[in-house]
């Protein structure tokens, strides 16, 4: 048995297709009620009577961790987390859905690197942030913000964001801008170390499984 941690919310939703699709019988997930741990065994042509997932469904910070720690073996979770908050897995399967970007936002019409000083960004991402901006050599003080963004450019508390865009909309409402892009994210695969040499055969098969899926839709 493979115990697969999913990002609870939009991950989680696509994930369930994508392995009803792979040939899981997702039936508890699509009814969860309050449960947090699901039984989904594998009922295609080549199933073997202990091919099953243990799902968990945790927030996306608790899916690294449990997978770092081997309480999980695999994770689905986005690549803005994993940016994040770095951590000892192997990073194996770009999923290739829940896509946007890491940008550099401001108020629209704004020279964000004119004048002289260090820059303020607010943003809810500090590690993101200090490692673009150090690979620019640009000095900034970085504001942890935990609600929305957008508000302290506006407000004057910072010179610019590091946020999540996906179509700008929310940035366009707000007299904002993207002034440049920071990142491409995406969901990912993740693996704990030893659990890939543990149980090598049966998650290089639902690595199999997924990818081949993905290739052809």
């Amino acid at each position: 048995m493979i115990k697969l941690a999913l990002t609870k919310g939009r991950i989680e939703q696509k994930a369930i297709d994508i392995l009803e699709n792979c040939g899981y019988d997702v039936s508890e997930l699509r009814d969860k009620g309050r449960k947090l741990l699901f039984n989904c065994p594998y009922v295609g042509a080549d199933t073997a009577a202990d091919d099953c997932l243990q799902i968990v469904l945790a927030k996306a910070a608790d899916v690294i961790t449990y997978v770092e720690h081997g309480t999980c073996d695999a994770g689905f979770v986005g690549r803005d987390t994993i940016m994040e908050m770095g951590g000892d897995f192997y990073e194996l399967l770009d999923l290739g859905f829940g896509k946007c970007r890491f940008a550099l936002a401001g108020i629209k019409g704004k020279d964000f690197y004119a004048g002289y000083g260090h820059k303020v960004i607010a943003t809810k991402y500090p590690n993101v942030t200090a490692k673009y901006f150090a690979s620019r050599g640009v000095e900034c003080e970085i504001i942890k913000i935990e609600g929305s963004v957008e508000l302290a450019p506006i407000l004057g508390l910072s010179d610019g964001i590091i946020d999540i865009v996906e179509t700008g909309a929310t940035l366009r409402e707000n007299g904002l801008e993207v002034y440049e892009d920071v990142a491409s994210i995406s969901a990912r695969c993740i693996v704990n170390n030893a659990s890939l040499k543990l149980q090598n055969a049966e998650i290089n098969a639902f690595l199999d499984r997924i990818s081949e899926y993905l290739k052809n839709n």
